[in-house]
């Protein structure tokens, strides 16, 4: 019996130019973990201020943050190594962000993360912070930026408040052209909600309750204003299917996603596919994996997905995954079984039930090519 493999720890590069707000984004995620633990790596030189802790520029040093959270100022050469002690066991780490120098090339810390051989991580997306007010200067300046919004998975337009409705709309075209398929979203002070990169995490041995209050929770809630809110930065949907997905017509939908679908993740029931495993689908921008888990005999076999972005059309997207649905395998409507005719000797019959499980062992294979196998590391 294949053995259940352990979750891996998402890695998130939270990239931007200088003054774009990375490090207030990074600080408001490190306020509100939402119970998560956090490595953070980061990838620059001189004085940067974290969380009210100031790490020395020197390469290689470790901080502790509090609240169960690390941090490593390291060169670009030296993350793999890092990585590898951040996914130790005795860190108990949920997710690490790996903060970008403002002058660094994102895409090249994102191939080093998709090369990796380190089976303990996934990909967690790429997000690039934009200075809404100084987009268009820095942009002049700095051609590059659109190579890197080409690559990003999530753009994050920062400092809002500080532009009118006309400038907004118009660095959000060119923002949104630039990058593609990437979900777009606002922000102020770097806010945005940490499930967008990371899902809640509840400890038994940490108790909430008795936990430090933050600015936020000190702000009277009078102070806020409905835009602020964090759930209007993005729109969820949720999926749920009793009976297995196709994997062909499941495959043609992860590949033909829409723009500014950022997340998806939950479990998949292949049916007779796979019948012993359900998949945990995690796709990120345009990366894509598939951790196949064993079944448990008490569990009801079921599709759960949550899919996270900003400007998609919530009735579309229930109408493309309802049409991911396998037809139902019922054995009173098998024509093999209700034929007349015995099945042995009936070989068109026996000719059309092969034909359908060696389409459904190909299409399968669409989905296992986004599984690590085990052998993978050995390789």
């Amino acid at each position: 019996m294949t053995p259940t493999p352990a979750p891996q720890i998402p890695v998130v590069v939270l990239a931007g130019f200088l003054g774009s707000g990375k490090t207030t984004l990074l600080n408001h995620l490190l306020r509100n973990r939402a119970g998560n633990r956090i490595g953070v790596v980061v990838n620059d030189f001189g004085a940067i201020e974290i969380d009210a802790m100031t790490v020395s520029g020197q390469v290689g040093s470790t901080v502790s943050l509090g609240n169960g959270c690390l941090c490593c100022a390291v060169d670009t050469s030296e993350l793999d190594s890092y990585l590898e002690t951040l996914t130790a066991p005795a860190a108990r780490l949920d997710v690490i962000v790996i903060e970008a120098s403002g002058l660094a090339e994102p895409q090249e810390l994102v191939r080093m993360l998709l090369a990796s051989d380190n089976p303990h991580i996934r990909y967690g997306g790429l997000v690039e912070v934009v200075d809404a007010a100084e987009f268009p200067a820095t942009r002049e300046r700095h051609p590059e930026i659109d190579r890197h919004l080409a690559v990003a998975d999530l753009i994050v337009l920062n400092k809002t408040d500080r532009v009118g409705d006309a400038e907004l709309r118009a660095v959000r075209e060119v923002a949104g052209t630039a990058g593609g398929r990437a979900a777009v979203i606002h922000s102020t002070y770097g806010r945005i909600d940490p499930e967008l990169l990371f899902d809640p995490v509840l400890r038994p041995d940490e108790d909430d309750t008795f936990r430090q209050l933050t600015f936020e929770d000190l702000l009277p809630e009078a102070d806020r204003t409905h835009e602020e809110h964090l759930h209007t930065a993005y729109e969820s949907v949720s999926f749920t299917a009793d009976v297995p997905l196709s994997p062909r017509r499941f495959m043609a939908f992860l590949d033909s996603r829409p723009p500014g679908l950022y997340r998806i993740k939950g479990f998949a029931d292949f049916g007779a596919g796979d019948p012993a495993n359900r998949y945990v689908v995690h796709a990120v921008g345009r990366f894509l994996s598939f951790v196949p888990q064993r079944w448990d005999r008490a569990e009801a076999r079921r599709t759960q997905l949550v899919l996270i972005g900003s400007g998609i059309d919530a009735e579309a997207l229930h109408k493309e995954l309802d049409g991911c649905r396998d037809a139902v395998r019922n054995p009173s409507q098998d024509p093999v079984r209700n034929s007349s005719q015995d099945p042995v000797r009936d070989t068109g019959h026996h000719d059309a039930a092969q034909d359908a499980a060696d389409e459904l062992e190909r299409s399968m294979w669409g989905v296992l090519r986004y599984v690590r196998q085990p052998d993978d590391d050995e390789a």
